[in-house]
């Protein structure tokens, strides 16, 4: 077999003259009234080949039998390109390589979907056939700048004194938030292992063992609904620092963020990044994760709305809900039928209805203006900051379904008005999350971000009597409305740690059962700790501007959690259930 001397990425005209020998596949094929060329392709390139019928009949009838994905080697001299014939769109654009001998490796059936860029091939085509997928240069690319992602973070960590430790798989199920994917225990029948959710615990562990800066380039796994940011199987950065508080974590992740966007994107960050409490959060964008390229901040009216004699607002008051709105500047001219698609929008969100009033001169013009006083209406002008022209928009309703219709409305005027450049990137820290939020389902509380996450400190005393205002020591880390990653600060102490379980109904017995290894391990000198976990794969498509986390992940699952690849999930032997003891219902 030839054996590759130079790949097909990286002739040029100063290798003019020289012997190379190039293996790939064929990407095309063409038949130029008796020169036959193929313009081979491997991951560095593509480089057109020249057969010539003068150079001998074997070889150019061997040539004719080329057809697309075809693998071959070719051996032949590097020449420049005729005049006329140069191609200013590929680096190797300048020369050919005029054969003298060629083996075929391999051939290749008729294709399913054509291998090269924009084919339009849909994407269960391309999972089920994703080893031609990924022979598209786009896909490839992808995969090479996740790989240079992995590499800087581990220098970057290096350089801040981490070290990478692997922690297991095989695991105890520990059920809070998410459902786990179970593995049956040969030698232990009727028991399971659990596929963790994240390395959680042993990371905390491996603080209480003195390892005082780890991190883990990891796989984690959760049983849950999915979509375009969502994989059973995911990777994260995770992280765990000892004897830290919440900024020493903030500011390595922001050091991280410098080296990532300027050595991979050739850009610069600003920092400190800016901070944002939960509630004010909420407050102006309706987000826990809020997209503050734009301004068009959601503003509260509930007061306000006491004084009118618009039912909705009266009664949704009465019921202790809340009245909030956004200014949509300079869309006062906005049609019926537009206004009624907003409606619909905010419909789709949980939100029963949309009250709005275009701003004028003279005053609020819409079909509920009667109900508001003169006075209210200046009040409510003022309040939003409106100027004639603007469009004023309201929902009624529980705070939950005011946030979360105005968050996504905001978001839909952002885009309908052009206020959001593509090439900028902000990003905020999210900080005071609450503690703990009651379950109505469950009838009990439970925990935002998981029950390992301390308490602020002037908060402790309060937690049994006044649970629903203690704040956590937790932080998000937010890019263009895009929740990153979050963090805390953890209890190591095994006395708030159980107080904690108890509030979320665990009893002690229970609490010794799920997680006894982590509070015996607090018994032997547990140092303070703090950390983080990003989300891999939403970085990477982030930083590559793409959406869908499927274009970055090399075999990924569909929404169904389905390989349409290897056909997995799949049903197993009875031999095999039947050594695991496990019997179909």
């Amino acid at each position: 077999m030839l054996k590759r001397t130079h790949t097909c990425g990286v002739l040029r005209k100063a290798e003019v003259g020289k012997e190379a020998i190039l293996t790939g596949w064929v990407a095309s094929r063409r038949d130029h009234g008796g020169l036959v060329f193929i313009d081979l392709r491997d991951r560095y390139g593509l480089t057109q080949v020249v057969f010539n019928p003068a150079l001998g009949k074997g070889l150019h009838e061997k040539a004719g039998e080329l057809r697309a994905e075809f693998v071959v080697a070719v051996r032949g001299e590097v020449r420049e390109r005729p005049p006329g014939t140069v191609n200013p769109r590929l680096p190797t654009g300048e020369i050919e390589l005029y054969a003298r001998e060629l083996d075929i490796l391999n051939r290749s059936e008729m294709l399913p979907f054509e291998v090269e860029e924009g084919a339009n091939v849909s994407l269960e085509h391309r999972l089920r056939y994703r080893y031609l997928d990924l022979r598209r240069p786009t896909m490839q690319n992808h995969l090479v700048f996740r790989h240079r992602l992995c590499q800087l973070i581990r220098q970057y960590l290096d350089s801040q004194g981490f070290i990478e430790v692997e922690t297991p798989f095989l695991t105890k199920s520990t059920p809070e938030g998410a459902r786990d994917y179970l593995v049956p225990s040969r030698m232990s029948p009727g028991a399971f292992y659990a596929l963790p959710q994240s390395p959680q615990l042993f990371k905390q562990i491996l603080m209480v063992a003195g390892l005082d800066r780890y991190f883990q380039i990891v796989r984690c796994f959760r049983d849950e609904d999915l979509r375009a940011t969502r994989q059973p199987e995911f990777t994260q950065l995770d992280m765990e620092m000892s004897f830290v508080e919440e900024e020493d974590v903030m500011s390595i992740i922001e050091g991280f963020m410098v080296e990532v966007f300027e050595k991979l994107l050739g850009k610069k960050v600003s920092t400190p990044f800016p901070r944002l409490p939960y509630s004010r959060s909420m407050e102006l964008y309706g987000s826990d994760a809020p997209d503050i390229r734009f301004g068009l901040t959601i503003k509260e009216i509930t007061d306000l709305a006491r004084g009118s004699e618009f039912r909705i607002f009266k009664e949704t008051v009465e019921r202790n809900g809340l009245v909030r709105g956004l200014n949509a500047q300079g869309c006062g001219a906005f049609s019926r039928k537009e206004i009624e698609e907003l409606t619909g929008f905010v419909g789709q969100h949980g939100a029963k209805g949309l009250a709005w009033f275009k701003v004028e001169e003279g005053g609020l013009a819409s079909p509920i203006t009667k109900f508001f006083p003169q006075g209210l209406q200046v009040q409510i002008r003022e309040r939003m900051e409106a100027r004639p022209g603007d469009l004023l928009l309201f929902v009624a309703d529980r705070e939950k379904i005011v946030s979360q219709s105005l968050s996504q409305l905001r978001l839909n005027l952002a885009k309908r008005l052009n206020l959001i450049k593509g090439e900028e990137y902000c990003f905020t820290w999210v900080t005071d999350f609450p503690l703990l939020e009651f379950d109505e389902t469950l009838g009990r509380y439970i925990s935002i971000h998981h029950p390992f996450t301390s308490p602020k400190f002037e908060d402790i005393p309060h937690l049994e009597e006044r649970p629903r205002e203690v704040r956590a020591r937790a932080y998000d880390i937010v890019l263009n409305g895009v929740e990153l990653g979050g963090g805390s600060i953890r209890i190591h102490d095994q006395e708030l740690q159980q107080r904690i379980f108890r509030l979320l109904g665990m009893d002690d017995e229970t609490a010794r059962k799920r997680f006894g290894f982590l509070l015996e391990a607090f018994k032997y000198g547990a140092p303070p700790h703090g950390g983080i976990a990003l989300g891999l794969d939403r970085l990477t498509a982030m930083l590559l501007g793409l959406e869908d986390i499927r274009e970055v992940i090399a075999f990924p699952k569909t929404q169904k959690a389905s390989c349409l690849m290897t056909e997995a999930p799949s049903e197993v032997d009875e031999q095999q259930l039947k050594e695991l003891g496990i019997k179909l219902l």
